[in-house]
Formats: structure tokens, sequence, C-alpha cells
């Protein structure tokens, strides 16, 4: 009786394993989640900053030594091309000396500050990696939903690629930190987010980034907050901007289409005699793909033509009313944004302009001077004029130019947010203003009907280069 119950419990015992081990290959066990595969789609796109700098000075030092002592900082990163560049937060990697990527691999390297915008709290960083890095999966922001579930995935506390999951808490949340950094339209979650986790990504069940984990509630318990995607990439293009980084204009304005239903690129207007006129595109065109890379927003086409050699052709594809087109693109041919510079990676203070503007020949917008200063008024409450001799002199040689103020209309926006005759406006949405062909650009309805604000930078005398930001009431969401 023996040899037969053993017989049976053996084969009752093997045929349970063979079954799991079965469901493992067919990769259905519960316990690969949504959630799982989620995780597993994403890893690889997530990084690990770690910081050095050296520390303040130790008055209180009984002791000299010659060897400074180091602070150290920790952070996250989300792989935005398969080329190195990286985007993290600004607090991040400000004011530090050393910065190291550890990979999801275990593979260390270098990392080095490329880019920035301290108001958005964003920059983009760059390593030099051994083989090409895979790209985040992207989201969309404009359709998440209160309590849908999330996960976040970052440095936390130097535990890397650690992974919280939770749900949306809020949507459009207004968060001031401090004095000096305050966030508006912020995501909320209860997935758990700790110090070093600033950076990483905020992604849904479908491992697609749609925030970017930004700041906690100090004392409390699973309060974090993102920076919703949609809004994050906009920066993201402009911090990887050819113009910006290469000092090659393409000549294209475009404008992120971003819905529940579609990602698009749609482009507003070419300038004369620019690349991509040469290249044949076209107002109204829908960017679909360049150099192999797909396009669903600005940032795409900017790092698709970011770093290739001046008179390199490229495939750039199209749809044109509904039809899908190729068209050879030629980088850096044709005519450029005047009086374009590549603007610093890293300016000496916020309040010097980082963007230069192209003179844009636009049907239906104002052409003379009157008709752009009236605009100006119209908008915003503020009067301008060229610079005099003597305005120049007071500015200095620190700034390129700017508009005088020869008025800020009482109620008017600028009066509102601190703007006064006799200042001089240096830039507007980071962008110059030296002349009324840049204001024409900057108010074109195309590029403003998004915003939720203009920051402006302004010199008064007495007291430098100032910063603020003109709240639009009609873009209020």
């Amino acid at each position: 009786m023996y040899p037969v119950r053993h017989k049976f419990v053996a084969v009752f015992l093997i045929v349970p394993c063979a079954c799991t081990f079965a469901s493992l290959v067919r990769g259905d066990d519960a316990r690969v989640t949504p959630l799982v595969k989620a995780v597993r789609s994403c890893m690889e796109s997530v990084v690990n900053i770690h910081t050095e700098k050296a520390a303040p000075a130790d008055k209180e030092s009984r002791f000299f030594t010659q060897k400074p002592r180091r602070v150290t900082g920790m952070g996250t990163g989300i792989v935005v091309d398969e080329r190195g560049y990286i985007v993290t937060n600004y607090h991040v990697i400000h004011d530090v000396d050393q910065i190291t990527v550890t990979l999801q691999n275990g593979e260390t390297l270098a990392g080095r500050k490329i880019s920035f915008d301290r108001k958005h709290d964003m920059a983009i960083i760059h390593i030099d990696p051994t083989k090409p890095l895979t790209v985040m999966p992207l989201g969309t922001s404009s359709d998440v939903m209160l309590a849908e579930q999330v996960f976040a995935v970052g440095n936390a506390f130097g535990y890397e690629h650690t992974v919280t999951s939770g749900i949306v808490s809020a949507i459009g949340r207004d968060v001031e930190v401090d004095e000096t950094q305050s966030y508006e339209n912020l995501i909320q979650t209860d997935a758990s987010i700790n110090p070093g986790n600033s950076g990483g990504p905020l992604l849904n069940v479908n491992g697609q980034v749609i925030g970017i984990n930004v700041a906690i509630r100090a004392g409390a318990q699973r309060i974090g907050f993102a920076l919703p995607i949609d809004e994050a990439r906009r920066t993201i293009a402009r911090l990887l901007s050819t113009e910006r980084l290469s000092g090659v204009s393409h000549g294209v304005f475009t404008t992120d289409v971003k819905t529940p239903t579609e990602q698009k690129l749609v482009i507003d207007d070419v300038m004369a005699g620019s690349a991509a006129a040469i290249c044949g595109l076209k107002n109204g065109d829908v960017l679909t793909e360049v150099r192999g890379i797909r396009i669903r927003d600005t940032a795409d086409w900017e790092r698709g033509l970011l770093d290739i050699p001046v008179g390199t052709v490229v495939d750039v594809s199209i749809l044109r009313k509904g039809v899908e087109t190729t068209l050879p693109f030629t980088v850096g041919i044709g005519k450029s944004v005047p009086n374009a510079v590549a603007a610093p990676a890293t300016p000496a203070t916020p309040a010097t302009p980082v963007k230069t503007v192209a003179s844009v020949n636009k049907a239906k917008a104002a052409s003379s001077p009157s008709e752009i200063r009236n605009r100006v008024a119209s908008m915003l409450g503020l009067r301008l004029a060229s610079l005099h001799t003597q305005d120049r002199k007071i500015i200095g040689r620190k700034y390129k130019g700017g508009m005088r103020v020869t008025a800020a209309d009482s109620g008017g926006l600028a009066a509102r947010h601190g703007i006064r005759r006799g200042d001089i406006l240096l830039g507007l949405d980071g962008y110059e203003t030296l002349d009324d062909r840049n204001l024409q650009f900057i108010l074109l309805e195309s590029r403003i009907k998004n915003l939720k604000s203009l920051s402006f930078q302004i010199f008064r005398q007495h007291h430098g280069a100032l910063v603020g930001s003109i709240e639009l009431p009609s873009t209020r969401q």
C-alpha cells in the first residue's frame, strides 16, 4: 500500500508545478497585473541622478584642511532622446559641481548640464551612453482622471528605481513652495513621493508618463505633486531647441495638439526663405515623422533635428489635407532667424533673456509698428517706445536692448504686476523684446492661446533686472 500511496502523492505534487510553469510561459500569470506590465515597459527609461557640490565654508571649524567638504544630492531623470538627453527638475542639478547618472542596468555615467528653465523648474542633462537608450513612452495629461491608478518610479532617498503606486488625488493644484518658487496646475497623487523622486515620472497603468514629480507636502503623508506632462513637454521643447543649443534655425512655428484621442504637431507658420520653406513645408501641415522619429509634439520635432550637422538631408513626413507625404529637409540651409545666436545653456542671471525672436511675416498679424504697439496696449495695458541713447547707457553692455515703458495703464495687467513708467522691457515669455518685430512674434495668437501667463523681464534703474509674470485671464481654465 505504501508504494502506491507515495506514487500518487508524487504525481499530485508535480502537476500543479507544471501548470504554474506553463502559465508563466504563456504570460497569463494572475500576478502579472497591468501595473506590473506597465512598470516593466518603462523602467529602462528612468535614470537615477546623484550630485555633488562643495559645502559652504565652515567658519566655526577649529582645524584647517586642504580637502573641502562635499554635499551630495539625489534625484531622478527621464530619457527623452535615445542619444542621452534626459529631463529632470532644475532644483535637482542647480548649483552642483558633479552629476552622476545610473541606468537601470547599473551602468554609471557622468552627466552634464545642457539647458534649464528656473521658473518651470525643469532642466536637460546629457550623458554619453554606450548604446541607444529607451525613450520614455509618452502619454497625455489632457485626460487625467480623478482617482485613476498611477505609479511613480524614482531614486527615493537614494534607493534606486523605487516603485510606488497610488491614485490621482486632485487635478489643477496650485502650490507655493516658498517666496521664490511656486507651481500651477499640478497633479496631486498619493503615490509615495520622497526626496530623490524629483524629476522622475508619474505614470498611468499603460506605462505612459503623464507627469513629472516635482514636490511633496512637508509634514504630510502621501501628498505629492507632479507637473502635467503636456505643459512640461512645451518647456522641454524650448530646452531642446536647435536654435537655442546649436544656433541652427529650422524656420517652423508650431502648435501642440493634445487631446485624449490624439497627439499631433501642426505648423502655424513657415518663415520665408528658411530651411522649412525650401523643404516645402506649409501652414496647416501636420508633422508626423523626422529622421525616423515619430512626432507627437514640438519636443519630438526639436530633438529630431538637434545635433544634426548642417547640410545633412533628413526625411520629414507630413500629413497634408489627409495625404501622407515625405519631403527632404536640409538642416541649416536658407534664411536664418534675424540676429539669432545660440542662447547660453546656463544664463548668468534669471533676468537675462535667453531666447531670440524671428521676424515673422505672418499675414494675419499686425504689420506696422503702431498696430503692434496697439496690440500690446490692448492686451497688457503697456505703452512702449524704442530706446533712446540714454536708455542704452542705463542698461549698459549686459543687455542687447529692449523697449522703454512710456506708460502702464492704470488697472491694466502690466500695472497690476508692478511694471511702471520708466522701466525698460527686456523680454516677454523669455524672448528678447528688442523691437516691434519681436513683439509681433511673441504675441501671435497661435503662440499665446494656450498660455496662462507671460513672464516679463524688466530693467529698473538702481534696481537692475527684475523678473515677474503677467497672468492672462482670458486663457484660464
